[in-house]
């Protein structure tokens, strides 16, 4: 079962979320600030962290820039904020999900669930019907979860990698901001434009050369997203 960092200064918060994840069989390591997660992420096999914004010595937003340098592992932000300018604020500096507090313990179980399962996918060397899609020097080798642009390696998030591939997988097809974030969060697309855009502008800058001119991710204005078949 996937072991599972949760960090937050209030502990009473840290030990309820440990309880509701226990239960769902997941091995929970604890910290209490930004510091605290580095360090236990370095020393252990970690598969999730979920994070607090608001922490003391190194709060949320700087300990998460600080593992995006090194890891990819799914992050879930967690605040008191609901405003979408938080929420925009945590994907922007490459958490995969964002849950406000309070709550609902059965929400949280479900997300992390949900981005184990993308996670793990990723990570995968097995299955069945993968292969590989190219377009022009972009490459996505789902043999192995890789993605190259001109013979280069390009590291992505699992929910970048997976976005990219359903659109590399359908080559030509727009894909609506709605059937992008349901085909992918598995989840009704309720306020999703701001989530998919910022995913979508951190994959353009990773496979682009000019993420204003783009050759590969095209927007089809008032429609969606979509990459030209070869």
């Amino acid at each position: 079962m996937a072991n599972i960092l949760v960090c937050d200064d209030d502990r009473e918060i840290v030990e309820a979320i440990e309880i509701y994840l226990s239960q769902d069989g997941y091995h929970i390591y604890k910290a209490y600030d930004g510091e605290q997660a580095i360090e236990l992420l370095k020393k252990e096999d970690i598969h999730l962290l979920i994070m607090d914004i608001m922490m003391p010595r190194l709060d949320g937003i700087r300990a998460t820039l600080k593992i995006r340098e090194y890891s990819s592992i799914p992050i879930i932000m967690l605040s008191a904020k609901s405003e979408d300018t938080d929420k925009i604020l945590g994907l922007n500096i490459g958490a995969d999900d964002y849950i406000t507090k309070p709550f609902n313990p059965l929400e949280l179980v479900a997300r992390v669930r949900s981005n184990l399962r993308r996670y793990t996918s990723l990570g995968s060397m097995d299955g069945v019907g993968k292969a590989v899609y190219q377009v022009g020097g972009l490459v996505v080798n789902d043999e192995n979860k890789q993605v190259f642009v001109d013979d280069e390696p390009v590291k992505m998030t699992p929910i970048e990698y997976n976005i990219l591939l359903l659109l590399m997988k359908n080559q030509g097809k727009v894909f609506s901001i709605n059937e992008i974030y349901e085909s992918i969060w598995n989840e009704d697309a309720i306020g999703a434009d701001n989530t998919v855009a910022v995913h979508i502008r951190h994959i353009r800058e990773k496979i682009e050369i000019n993420p204003k001119e783009p050759r590969y991710l095209k927007v089809v204005w008032g429609v969606g997203y979509k990459i030209d078949k070869q």
